[in-house]
């Protein structure tokens, strides 16, 4: 028992000295926190550095960066990022010309299995091939009517906070916080921008060529011409937020007055090809000299062209731009 505790206390008074002789003295201490301030320092410019290059590259590669590479000598290229922009997606020109393909084999194979008819089945086909552009124009008119309708109220606060004693880019950052919608997202990337160093004029450039709003831009071309020549900012918010109310207001009157109209193309251009279809479901030997026999094809692709005719012509007509 005496040998046991004999060994017990040599081991406890080993280990003691062991770690008080491997103990950090003060100066390492002091290189380990410098060292640990340092890659704290580094982790975060590496963090900070990424996040400019995102804000202000504005293009981040997608899954099919080599055919974006092949593609961006091309004048549609440049088009359909604008229009991939504008719409508020993070597609690159790859990715909208891979899924156009896909969406036009899929639909030119399933219309060929159930109607076989090449020049049918090859206008199937091609709406198919549109229909991520059509998807994408669909976004970005959404966006712009949200961002519209919540303009006014963000340029009522623009002008409350310069009232305040805010500077014009403190000014919008307030409106980047306190606003709602895609408007805050603009603005904060507008905020963003010049804290890393891009000028104001191009921040606000920058943020009407990824909207395609014209009351947007007539705000970003009166802020640009009161910093070059001058004035009361504040009374120029409050005009440009009154204009922009009004041509709202009289937009949503033309919209009511030309619903009827917008309601009556869609029906006329739906109409038949509902009828078609449920006639073909209902009894086929109704339809199948119309998708068979070489006149009732002909036939079709008249009342076909008809169609686009006529719905081409009715939405110009209701089409009153404010």
């Amino acid at each position: 028992m005496l040998l046991t505790f004999v060994f017990l206390g040599t081991l406890l008074i080993s280990f003691v000295l062991a770690v008080w002789l491997t103990r950090q003295t003060r100066s390492e201490k002091a290189v380990q926190q410098r060292v640990g301030s340092l890659k704290l320092a580094l982790q975060a410019d590496k963090t900070r550095q990424q996040d400019a290059e995102r804000i202000l590259k504005l293009d981040e590669p997608g899954n099919f960066q080599w055919l974006d590479t092949h593609l961006e000598d091309f004048q549609f290229s440049a088009d359909l990022k604008t229009l991939a922009t504008q719409a508020g997606t993070g597609w690159t020109v790859g990715t909208l010309i891979i899924y156009s393909a896909a969406a036009g084999v899929l639909l030119f194979l399933a219309a060929y299995v159930f109607f076989p008819a090449i020049l049918l089945d090859g206008i199937v086909g091609v709406m198919g091939l549109i229909a991520p552009t059509i998807y994408l124009k669909h976004r970005r008119s959404r966006r712009l009517v949200a961002f519209n309708n919540g303009l006014p109220d963000a340029i009522d606060l623009l002008a409350r906070a310069l009232r305040a004693g805010h500077s014009l880019s403190s000014a919008i950052e307030v409106l980047s916080e306190q606003s709602g919608g895609g408007v805050a997202t603009e603005f904060n990337a507008v905020f963003r921008q010049q804290n890393f160093g891009l000028p104001l004029r191009d921040a606000l450039l920058q943020m009407a060529d990824r909207v395609p709003s014209s009351d947007l831009r007539f705000l970003v071309t009166a802020m640009l011409v009161q910093r070059e020549t001058g004035g009361n900012l504040t009374e120029i918010l409050d005009r440009t937020s009154h204009v922009i109310r009004e041509r709202i207001r009289i937009g949503g009157e033309v919209r009511v007055r030309t619903a009827q109209g917008r309601m009556t193309g869609t029906i006329l251009s739906l109409l038949p090809v509902l009828m078609l279809v449920l006639s073909s479901l209902i009894n086929p030997e109704y339809a199948r000299i119309l998708l068979h026999d070489p006149v009732g094809q002909k036939l079709l692709y008249i009342g076909a062209g008809l169609i686009l005719v006529g719905t081409f012509f009715i939405r110009k007509i209701v089409d009153i731009q404010v």
